[in-house]
């Protein structure tokens, strides 16, 4: 977890909150920025979503599940198909919207997806498979991958994708390939690594140049790989690629991240004769954890961005008309979508407080789940909030380390958080905006089963993933009688 060089106790939010935590006024309280639009206090102040209530979840569905505002994730991802898309219409005749797959997939949100006018970015052979179940159209969808397989390429290619994005120069001759086995021309754009660090974690920051994606543009590898897909008849080049991180506020990055891609845009079509249709800027745009994040809104990030792309090609491809086409833009949000969509509802099991020595102490609130559930605290220190979901109380707030139920000392649900001080076993714990890479990234470890993921719309609950449950753990397990113990 967070070091010091001093040592641990002089950490931030050691023995005390961190900087971005104050004491409550009320402790009851909902920050709106953390949760769905739906979600609200309600009788006896039990958390309700969409009109349903959490008790009425818990007894139902069981806890901990993943809990979908359905109408939320649908105005979400309208936001970005409608106010994002409005400022490129003068600019490039609109952009395109790819939902980003990876940060949470299910055939429910494929359709959800493909009914709101989006188009869907998948990393994996699973992923695809899931689109297609859903009946996904296929000229909406966008492979990626750093190490696609044969198989993946030709069940891609096979259903119709409508790009896939080459990340090395050997994927550029394993696509060519297979498009030539199966007789048609493949769609794709190279990812381009455009040496800008987003200010994220080092894990989830992916445009700077020691890493394992794209082709490096200040190397040359970027232009060396669109003459090498040129040079295939089996290959159309339809564009440009670039991603340079995940949870980013502001664009200062996508402005020098646009301006090298347009760079590269002119000079294949000076150099090389070919004119891209497309360009994309990528995902990565943040969204409200807890109260130090301030996420623009889609409409805000639309026209800035927008500004920043007319602003680059007019200042490299000059404005006469005729010089060139400007390429339509893309971008892939995924957990601006469905992040602040999503609540995990918990109960709780013990409360333990922890003296910690030098007149500092701690309580740890031990829930029913944990790293399986949400690895990203482990994995990037990611911070979250959460509240007493199942009743208000005036109890005065105590300072609260919300935990899973794994054998590792790092199974932290929530670093900090003000719960009140009346928590007990049997309490509902609610941790807002985790619907973005936390049923992705879960696990079974300890051979714990997977929670349900649940769409709610007008005060009614689905199950559109279900539980886990240890016959299916145990049905992975083929040991034979021979393994038996004699």
């Amino acid at each position: 977890m967070r070091s010091h060089e001093a040592g641990a106790l002089h950490a931030e939010g050691y023995g005390g909150p961190p900087l971005y935590l104050p004491f409550p006024t009320d402790v009851n309280a909902l920050l709106p920025q953390l949760w769905a639009d739906s979600v609200c206090r309600g009788d006896e102040g039990r958390l309700t979503v969409a009109g349903l209530d959490v008790e009425s979840i818990a007894r139902e569905f069981g806890t901990p599940a993943y809990v979908v505002d359905e109408g939320d994730f649908r105005a979400r991802a309208r936001s970005f198909r409608d106010d994002f898309a409005a400022p490129f219409e003068t600019v490039c005749g609109g952009a395109d919207i790819y939902y980003a797959g990876k940060a949470f997939l299910c055939t429910a949100v494929a359709n959800w997806v493909a009914q709101e006018g989006l188009s869907l970015d998948v990393c994996s052979g699973g992923e695809l498979a899931v689109a297609r179940r859903a009946g996904f159209p296929p000229e909406r969808i966008g492979f990626h991958g750093n190490n696609k397989s044969l198989s993946e390429i030709r069940h891609a290619l096979d259903y119709g994708v409508g790009r896939i994005v080459v990340d090395s120069f050997i994927e550029i001759e394993r696509v060519a390939s297979v498009a030539a086995d199966l007789g048609v021309v493949a769609p794709v754009m190279i990812r381009v690594t455009v040496g800008v660090e987003a200010h994220t974690h080092e894990f989830i920051a992916t445009g700077h140049e020691d890493q394992k994606f794209g082709f490096s543009l200040s190397g040359g590898q970027a232009l060396d790989a669109a003459k090498a897909v040129l040079a295939h008849d089996t290959l159309d080049l339809r564009g440009l690629h670039s991603h340079i991180g995940s949870q980013i506020f502001d664009t200062g990055g996508f402005e020098m991240s646009a301006r090298r891609l347009v760079g590269l845009h002119a000079q294949i079509a000076n150099e090389l004769g070919h004119h891209s249709p497309e360009i994309d800027l990528g995902g990565g745009f943040g969204m409200a954890y807890t109260s130090q994040h301030t996420p623009l809104q889609p409409g805000e990030l639309g026209e800035q961005l927008a500004n920043i792309v007319g602003r680059e090609f007019k200042a490299i491809l000059g404005t006469r008309d005729g010089d060139v086409v400007v390429p339509r833009v893309s971008i892939e949000p995924g957990r601006a979508i469905v992040g602040p969509s999503t609540f995990t509802l918990y109960e709780v099991g013990t409360v333990k407080p922890v003296e910690l020595g030098d007149h500092h102490s701690r309580v740890y609130v031990s829930v029913d789940g944990g790293m399986s559930d949400n690895v990203r605290p482990a994995l990037y220190e990611a911070d979250y909030s959460c509240t007493l979901a199942n009743r208000s109380s005036d109890a005065e707030p105590m300072l609260a380390r919300v935990v899973g139920k794994h054998c590792e000392s790092g199974d932290i649900v929530v670093q900090d958080e003000w719960l009140p001080a009346d928590t007990q076993p049997g309490d509902l714990i609610a941790v807002p905006g985790t619907g973005a890479y936390c049923r992705a990234l879960s696990s079974q470890y300890n051979h714990t089963p997977r929670p349900p993921v649940l769409a709610v719309r007008d005060g009614k609950a689905r199950v559109i993933v279900r539980r886990e449950t240890i016959d299916d753990l145990l049905a992975l397990d083929v040991g034979s009688s021979d393994d038996a113990a004699l």
